[in-house]
């Protein structure tokens, strides 16, 4: 390998890979490769990148956990300034894992990648003051093809990162971080069904 490092599969699941770039620095700041074909090749990750994406959101702001219904997109996600919780769902009908989650904390300090493959549904949950995400993505995208799934199915059960199961407990004011900040969704992602509740329909 070159300058970027692929841990396959994390958590057991097949298709979710963590990549960390080689940084280089010194008192004067830092360099790093964030995408390199070779290394992915050489790691027997062979995806084509069409487009790429960038948000910004503030603290609590949970967004997902979403997908593509006709046309799945492979992300490849980073985080270039603040932190996130980063969470992938695999929705592979016929998958050994599943209705199976894996997270990762992704930050602009420690640099890590999470490639998501195709048949997943992903979201993440925002844990600094505001965070800028960056992704690439395998197909373009297509409007009204996309669907969701509740970030808060039972039956999924996703730990959110360092708030512990659903993000503390519901009250008056509803879930929140550990520090009080309220979670924010739009309004349609508070509408999603759960993942049975989808194969049921």
């Amino acid at each position: 390998m070159g300058q970027i490092k692929v841990k396959k599969n994390v958590g057991g699941i097949d298709g979710l890979h963590i990549i960390e770039p080689a940084v280089h620095g010194d008192n004067r700041g830092y360099f790093m490769e964030t995408y390199n074909l070779r290394d992915m090749e050489e790691a027997d990750l062979n995806m084509v990148f069409v487009q790429d994406n960038q948000s910004m959101s503030t603290k609590g702001v949970l967004r997902g956990l979403h997908f593509q219904k006709h046309f799945p997109q492979g992300k490849l996600v980073r985080v270039i300034k603040g932190k996130v919780f980063d969470v992938a769902v695999d929705i592979r009908k016929g998958s050994k894992t599943y209705g199976k989650w894996f997270g990762v904390e992704l930050s602009d300090e420690n640099k890590k990648q999470f490639y998501i493959s195709e048949g997943f549904a992903h979201g993440f949950l925002v844990l600094s003051d505001t965070a800028e995400f960056c992704y690439k993505v395998t197909d373009f995208y297509h409007p009204n093809d996309e669907g969701g799934i509740a970030w808060n199915d039972p039956n999924i059960a996703v730990a959110w990162g360092v708030c512990g199961n659903y993000c503390g407990t519901a009250d008056s004011t509803g879930y929140t971080l550990p520090d009080g900040t309220p979670l924010n969704l739009s309004d349609k992602d508070k509408q999603w069904l759960t993942l049975e509740e989808l194969n049921v329909r």
